[in-house]
C-alpha cells in the first residue's frame, strides 16, 4: 500500500480500536502453490502490551496457508466510502475514496490446542457480549462437550506482527468547511450516504482540530 504523510496512521492505540471496531479480516499468504485469501474474525490480543491479534482458522486452510512457515499479511478494513468532487467548490477536482485499513504482516505462531479453545471462548464472548441472552461456549455441559469437539477442527494462531502499515485517508488534506460539508453529505440521504465514515470523519478532525 502506498503511503503517504498525510494519512499515515502510526498510533498502535488507534490501530487497536480498528481492528476492535473492524473484527472481519482477510488473511493473505503468498504460498509454494500461490497466493491465498481467507477470511476470519480477529481479536486483540489484550494480554500483551504489544501490538498483537489473536485468531483462528478452519482446517485444512492452515495447510493451504503453510500457517508458521513464511509471513501472513492480515488486512484489517474500517469504514470506507466515496466522496463526490461535488462536496467541494466551483473549482476543478475529481472524485476519491476515502477509507481506514492497516496491514499487519509476520509469521504467526501457531498455538496450543488448550489456548486455541481459550481464544475461541474469547472470540464467542465478544461477538455475544452485546446480545440480551449471550450464549457462552462453555454456557452449558453439552455446549462445552460439542465446542471441544468442535474445536479440533480448527487451528488457532497468534500474529505479532513485525511490519504494520496504516492508512486513514479522512480528506486530512481538505480545508475545514469542505470537510465539515462532506461530513454532513455522509450523514445525510443520498447515494453515498455512510454514517460510519462520517463519524470515522468526526473522530480524525476533531482530534486535528483539537491540536492546533
Amino acid at each position: 500500500m502506498r503511503q503517504n504523510p498525510s494519512f499515515t496512521l502510526a498510533d498502535h492505540g488507534e490501530i487497536k480500536r480498528l481492528i476492535r471496531d473492524n473484527p472481519w479480516a482477510t488473511l493473505v499468504s503468498n504460498t509454494a502453490e500461490g497466493l491465498v485469501a481467507s477470511h476470519y474474525p480477529v481479536l486483540v490480543d489484550e494480554t500483551r502490551e504489544e501490538l498483537a491479534i489473536v485468531t483462528h482458522v478452519g482446517r485444512p486452510d492452515e495447510q493451504l496457508h503453510e500457517l508458521g512457515e513464511h509471513e501472513l499479511l492480515v488486512i484489517i478494513q474500517g469504514p470506507h466510502g466515496y466522496i463526490s468532487p461535488g462536496w467541494y467548490d466551483a473549482k476543478p477536482a475529481v472524485p476519491t475514496w476515502n477509507f481506514v485499513v492497516a496491514h499487519l504482516s509476520g509469521v504467526p505462531e501457531i498455538l496450543s490446542d488448550q489456548e486455541n479453545f481459550e481464544i475461541l471462548g474469547r472470540l464467542v464472548d465478544h461477538f455475544e457480549d452485546p446480545m440480551p441472552n449471550p450464549r457462552r461456549m462453555e454456557g452449558t455441559p453439552e455446549n462445552a462437550a460439542y465446542a471441544q469437539r468442535i474445536s479440533s477442527g480448527t487451528v488457532g494462531l497468534r500474529l505479532t506482527p513485525t511490519r504494520i502499515v496504516a492508512k486513514s485517508k479522512m480528506s486530512q488534506n481538505r480545508p475545514d468547511e469542505t470537510v465539515d460539508r462532506i461530513v454532513a453529505e455522509l450523514e445525510g440521504d443520498g447515494p453515498y450516504a455512510s454514517t460510519a465514515l462520517a463519524a470515522e470523519m468526526r473522530r480524525v478532525h476533531d482530534r486535528m482540530r483539537s491540536a492546533r
